[in-house]
Protein backbone atom coordinates (compact mmCIF):
# COMPACT_ATOMS: atom_id res chain seq x y z
CA UNK A 1 0.00 0.00 0.00
CA UNK A 2 1.37 3.32 -1.12
CA UNK A 3 0.38 5.81 1.74
CA UNK A 4 1.35 10.32 1.73
CA UNK A 5 0.65 12.63 3.85
CA UNK A 6 0.55 16.07 3.35
CA UNK A 7 2.30 17.20 6.66
CA UNK A 8 3.94 19.90 8.43
CA UNK A 9 6.21 18.95 11.18
CA UNK A 10 4.94 21.71 13.33
CA UNK A 11 1.71 20.32 13.80
CA UNK A 12 1.08 17.92 16.33
CA UNK A 13 -1.98 16.08 14.54
CA UNK A 14 0.55 15.91 11.76
CA UNK A 15 3.13 13.76 13.62
CA UNK A 16 0.78 12.23 15.18
CA UNK A 17 -1.00 10.83 11.97
CA UNK A 18 2.58 10.56 10.55
CA UNK A 19 3.38 8.16 13.59
CA UNK A 20 0.34 6.10 13.42
CA UNK A 21 0.93 5.42 9.42
CA UNK A 22 4.63 4.33 10.69
CA UNK A 23 2.70 1.88 13.04
CA UNK A 24 0.68 0.27 10.42
CA UNK A 25 4.02 -0.89 8.64
CA UNK A 26 4.37 1.92 5.83
CA UNK A 27 7.01 4.11 5.49
CA UNK A 28 4.44 7.20 3.77
CA UNK A 29 5.42 9.51 1.13
CA UNK A 30 5.97 12.70 2.98
CA UNK A 31 5.18 16.12 1.38
CA UNK A 32 6.10 19.42 3.70
CA UNK A 33 3.25 21.36 2.00
CA UNK A 34 4.45 24.25 2.94
CA UNK A 35 7.90 23.86 1.31
CA UNK A 36 6.52 22.43 -1.87
CA UNK A 37 2.73 23.02 -1.90
CA UNK A 38 0.39 21.48 -4.24
CA UNK A 39 -0.56 22.65 -7.40
CA UNK A 40 -4.07 24.17 -8.04
CA UNK A 41 -5.17 21.46 -9.82
CA UNK A 42 -3.83 18.87 -7.14
CA UNK A 43 -5.46 20.95 -4.62
CA UNK A 44 -8.93 21.13 -6.20
CA UNK A 45 -8.30 17.14 -7.18
CA UNK A 46 -7.91 16.67 -2.96
CA UNK A 47 -11.00 18.51 -1.76
CA UNK A 48 -13.14 16.79 -4.70
CA UNK A 49 -11.66 13.30 -3.35
CA UNK A 50 -12.39 14.45 0.20
CA UNK A 51 -15.73 15.00 -0.24
CA UNK A 52 -15.54 18.39 1.54
CA UNK A 53 -16.55 21.74 0.62
CA UNK A 54 -13.46 23.59 0.02
CA UNK A 55 -14.41 25.88 2.88
CA UNK A 56 -13.51 22.68 5.34
CA UNK A 57 -9.96 22.92 4.68
CA UNK A 58 -9.06 26.61 5.39
CA UNK A 59 -7.24 26.56 8.55
CA UNK A 60 -8.06 29.38 10.91
CA UNK A 61 -5.24 29.16 14.09
CA UNK A 62 -2.08 30.85 13.06
CA UNK A 63 -2.86 31.74 9.55
CA UNK A 64 -4.23 34.90 7.76
CA UNK A 65 -7.87 33.74 7.73
CA UNK A 66 -8.79 36.75 10.01
CA UNK A 67 -6.80 39.69 8.09
CA UNK A 68 -7.62 38.20 4.74
CA UNK A 69 -11.58 38.50 6.01
CA UNK A 70 -12.00 34.61 4.56
CA UNK A 71 -14.95 34.10 7.81
CA UNK A 72 -17.14 36.44 5.30
CA UNK A 73 -19.22 34.28 2.84
CA UNK A 74 -18.41 36.30 -0.01
CA UNK A 75 -16.07 34.10 -1.39
CA UNK A 76 -16.28 31.48 -4.19
CA UNK A 77 -14.76 28.05 -3.87
CA UNK A 78 -12.12 29.39 -6.84
CA UNK A 79 -11.20 32.53 -4.77
CA UNK A 80 -10.28 30.19 -1.64
CA UNK A 81 -8.47 27.88 -3.04
CA UNK A 82 -6.61 30.78 -4.80
CA UNK A 83 -5.92 32.02 -0.97
CA UNK A 84 -4.84 28.51 -0.41
CA UNK A 85 -2.60 28.66 -3.18
CA UNK A 86 -1.51 32.19 -2.33
CA UNK A 87 -0.67 31.07 1.46
CA UNK A 88 -0.32 27.50 1.56
CA UNK A 89 -0.56 28.07 5.60
CA UNK A 90 -4.38 28.24 4.86
CA UNK A 91 -4.47 24.32 4.05
CA UNK A 92 -5.16 22.14 6.84
CA UNK A 93 -3.55 19.22 7.69
CA UNK A 94 -2.56 16.63 7.62
CA UNK A 95 -4.07 15.80 4.45
CA UNK A 96 -3.46 11.42 3.92
CA UNK A 97 -3.55 9.82 0.45
CA UNK A 98 -3.76 5.73 0.67
CA UNK A 99 -5.51 3.24 -1.62
CA UNK A 100 -8.61 3.69 0.78
CA UNK A 101 -9.51 7.20 -0.32
CA UNK A 102 -8.56 10.49 1.07
CA UNK A 103 -9.09 12.51 3.88
CA UNK A 104 -8.16 15.58 6.36
CA UNK A 105 -6.78 13.75 9.20
CA UNK A 106 -7.89 16.00 11.88
CA UNK A 107 -8.26 14.05 14.93
CA UNK A 108 -5.11 12.29 14.15
CA UNK A 109 -7.27 8.93 14.74
CA UNK A 110 -9.28 9.52 11.67
CA UNK A 111 -6.50 7.95 9.64
CA UNK A 112 -7.00 4.49 10.93
CA UNK A 113 -9.45 3.77 8.41
CA UNK A 114 -6.63 4.70 5.85
CA UNK A 115 -4.21 2.38 6.85
CA UNK A 116 -3.86 -1.18 5.78
CA UNK A 117 -4.80 -3.06 9.32
CA UNK A 118 -5.28 -2.75 12.80
CA UNK A 119 -2.41 -0.76 14.56
CA UNK A 120 -3.87 -1.32 18.17
CA UNK A 121 -3.18 1.37 20.43
CA UNK A 122 -1.19 4.22 19.82
CA UNK A 123 -0.37 6.92 22.30
CA UNK A 124 -0.26 10.71 20.93
CA UNK A 125 1.90 13.23 22.39
CA UNK A 126 -0.26 14.30 24.48
CA UNK A 127 -0.61 11.24 26.23
CA UNK A 128 -4.36 10.78 24.53
CA UNK A 129 -4.27 6.87 23.78
CA UNK A 130 -6.88 5.67 20.81
CA UNK A 131 -7.59 2.80 19.68
CA UNK A 132 -8.06 1.02 15.84
CA UNK A 133 -11.79 1.52 15.45
CA UNK A 134 -12.39 4.20 17.97
CA UNK A 135 -12.79 6.98 15.16
CA UNK A 136 -15.21 9.30 15.57
CA UNK A 137 -16.55 11.57 12.25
Amino acid sequence: MTITIYHNPKCGTSRNTLEMIRKSGVEPEIIEYLKTPPSRDELVGLIARMGIPVRDLLRQKGTPYDELGLGEDKWSDDELVDFMMEHPILINRPIVVSDKGVRLCRPSEKVMDLLPGDIGTFTKEDGEVVASGAVND
